[in-house]
């Protein structure tokens, strides 16, 4: 069917994936994901697991989440109702982009998909009401392996679009380390993940 459009971003191995869409009075059909056109376009992972969560209301924020070691995720992300900033830290020791940020509006509408490779803390804030947010990853969840670092981490200079007094969150991300508590034992390293 369609073929997909591929665009690198500023964040080493990060790309923006929009697969064709096919619209018309009734609404529209995309093919979310074919391993072919994916391998076709350069993007070679086997993913293995989907996720997807719900957030019911605007102003949710999960993050910044990743997976250790062996448990290392790349996801690919996608919304399906609602609309998300999902932002994504380079947290890969060497790498050009080391500690560097980016936010992608992400959204049912839009239909783009965020590839986020290994090696990358993710989270997102939701911007509309009744978030549906779906991610493919190539590796298994492990609750061992499961890490990450503070929103709100002022040594990286994150932008949210949000005031942190307003933000619905987890109990467990609002008590994550700062980025220099998490940077002291930072298990990832450029081209060795």
């Amino acid at each position: 069917m369609g073929k997909l459009k591929v665009t690198t971003t500023k964040l080493q191995d990060v790309k923006i994936i929009e697969p064709a869409v096919f619209g018309d009075s009734r609404g529209f059909f995309t093919e979310t994901y074919s391993d072919r056109d994916f391998k076709e376009a350069g993007i070679n992972f086997d993913f293995i697991q989907d996720n997807q969560s719900l957030s019911s209301e605007a102003g949710v924020l999960r993050g910044l989440h990743f997976q250790r070691g062996k448990a290392a995720q790349t996801k690919l992300i996608r919304v399906v109702t609602g609309a998300v900033l999902d932002l994504i830290v380079d947290v890969r020791k060497g790498s050009p982009t080391y500690k560097q940020w980016e936010g992608y509006i992400i959204s049912a509408s839009n239909h783009r998909q965020l590839l986020v490779p290994k090696g990358f803390a993710h989270g997102f804030v939701t911007l509309t009401n009744d978030v549906n947010f779906l991610y493919k990853c190539d590796n298994y969840y492990n609750a061992e392996a499961d890490g990450g670092f503070s929103f709100k981490t002022p040594e990286l200079g994150i932008q949210w679009p949000i005031d942190f007094d307003q933000a619905i969150t987890s109990e467990k991300d609002a008590n994550q380390p700062t980025f220099t508590e998490f940077e002291k034992n930072n298990p990832f390293v450029y081209g060795e993940i």
